[in-house]
C-alpha cells in the first residue's frame, strides 16, 4: 500500500513540476510579451513568475529526490537514471535562479535610464537571457523525459 501511495505522490510531483515549467515558460511568459504594450512591465511580471517557478522546482525536485531514492520497487539502474534527471533539473534551476538571474538583475539596476535595451547593456543582457533560456529548455526537455519514465 505504501508503494502505491509513493508512486502516486511521484506522479503528482512530476506532473506538477513539468506542467508548471511548460505553462510558465512557453504559454504565460510569451503571452505577456505578446499582449502587454509595456515590455518592461511584461518582463517584471515574467520575472516574478519565473522566481515562483524556481521555488516550486526546488520543492518538487527535493521531494522527488527523496521519493525516488526510496523507490526500491524500481530496478536500480532505472532509479539511478531518474535521480540523475531530477538532479540535473535541479542544477538547471540553481544555475539559473542563483547564478544567471542575479547577474541579470544587477545589470538591470546598473543600466541607467535606457535600461537593458541601451546599447551598453543590451548585448550582455541578451547573452545572459539566452543562457537562461537554454537552461530552461534543457530543464523542460528533462521534464518530458521524467513524465514518460517516472514509473
Amino acid at each position: 500500500m505504501m508503494g502505491l501511495a509513493q508512486q502516486r505522490a511521484r506522479l503528482l510531483l512530476v506532473t506538477l513540476w513539468a506542467g508548471s515549467l511548460w505553462t510558465v515558460g512557453y504559454l504565460v511568459a510569451p503571452t505577456l510579451f505578446a499582449t502587454l504594450a509595456d515590455r518592461v512591465l511584461a518582463g517584471t511580471i515574467a520575472g516574478f513568475l519565473f522566481r515562483s517557478e524556481a521555488w516550486l522546482s526546488l520543492a518538487c525536485g527535493a521531494l522527488l529526490l527523496a521519493l525516488f531514492a526510496g523507490a526500491h520497487e524500481l530496478e536500480p539502474a532505472r532509479r539511478r537514471a531518474l535521480l540523475v534527471v531530477v538532479g540535473a533539473m535541479l542544477v538547471c534551476t540553481l544555475a539559473s535562479h542563483y547564478g544567471l538571474q542575479p547577474l541579470m538583475e544587477a545589470l538591470k539596476q546598473s543600466a541607467g535610464p535606457g535600461g537593458v535595451m541601451a546599447p551598453a547593456a543590451h548585448a550582455r543582457f541578451g547573452l545572459l537571457h539566452g543562457a537562461s533560456a537554454l537552461l530552461y529548455l534543457a530543464q523542460s526537455l528533462l521534464a518530458g523525459y521524467l513524465v514518460f519514465r517516472h514509473r
